[in-house]
């Protein structure tokens, strides 16, 4: 296995879902002050609310934040009630009424861009009961061939992630779809680590080497197989060692994905770039178990 040389420089950085109980502003620069070099900025009603009268001179100001901060940035879209206050993740891209989250990605590639974000991610949503399977793969390819045409015009990427429980939940799913948007080169993959253990059959590293030509984002976190919760590190089955060293090339962001810590989330947020870094220590020296599950990082 190849591994990452010690002085390798990974861009962690730390989803404000976590961070749900602070200003955006705050959390970006407790994350700055934790040593983090990046943020993954989920659009939701607390932060850069996308319905807000006033997004655009929000965004400015935080991208003169961002700069200042020296922090890189994607957008993430995986609110839960964004769009409608009593039904989580709806509508999605394959509902009936899907042109509402087919609004809101147009918002949020046009807030990319003016943030300097090069990367949008989104995903597929759960397949609505009674439709067929090639349907629902129908209709979420088309949606995404609209929003190809913006990621176009806007100069973004796609980070679609394979979700448990959704239409497109592993990676055979996103490369079917892949094939049928024609390989477009804005369409990427945002590659989940612990989606990845919980859901698909090869090892983790495995899993890793084979998504990277297509990843342009990555969450982590630890879970366990076949129960999709979103761990602490140390608190699930995951050793972060190999799955690093497999990551050797991908130059984005690695970002944190702990949306129900947000009551502890500057103590959650430096124990998790304090493990992730010994990890990385282990993945570049090869001791193994550097990252293993063996308590709390």
């Amino acid at each position: 296995m190849a591994l990452i040389p010690a002085g390798d420089i990974v861009k962690w950085a730390y989803c404000t879902n976590g961070f749900a109980d602070h200003r955006l502003p705050e959390a970006l620069a407790v994350l700055a002050d934790l040593g983090y070099t990046g943020a993954a900025i989920t659009l939701d009603h607390g932060h850069l609310d996308p319905r807000s009268p006033g997004l655009a001179a929000e965004v400015s100001r935080i991208a003169a934040l961002l700069e200042r901060l020296r922090l890189d940035a994607v957008v993430e879209t995986g609110g839960r009630y964004t769009l409608d206050p009593l039904r989580k993740h709806h509508p999605t891209l394959i509902s009936d009424d899907a042109e509402r989250r087919v609004e809101f990605l147009t918002t949020a590639m046009r807030v990319a861009a003016d943030l300097g974000a090069p990367v949008v991610h989104l995903w597929s949503g759960v397949r609505p009961d009674g439709m067929p399977e090639a349907e629902a793969y129908a209709r979420l390819a088309d949606q995404c061939e609209r929003l190809l045409d913006e990621a176009d015009r806007t100069g973004v990427t796609l980070g679609f992630e394979p979700e448990p429980g959704m239409l497109v939940r592993d990676l055979d799913g996103y490369e079917r779809l892949r094939r049928m948007l024609g390989e477009h080169p804005r369409f990427g993959l945002t590659l989940d680590i612990g989606h990845c253990h919980c859901v698909e059959r090869d090892d983790l590293p495995a899993c890793v080497r084979r998504a990277l030509p297509y990843t342009v984002h990555v969450q982590i976190e630890d879970m366990r197989r076949e129960v999709h919760e979103h761990l602490e590190f140390g608190e699930g089955e995951i050793d972060f060692v190999p799955v690093l060293a497999a990551l050797r090339g991908y130059s984005g962001l690695v970002a944190v994905e702990l949306a129900r810590h947000s009551h502890a989330a500057p103590q959650v947020a430096r124990r998790s770039i304090d493990f992730l870094r010994r990890a990385h220590e282990g993945a570049g020296t090869g001791v193994a178990g550097a990252g293993r599950p063996a308590g709390r990082g």
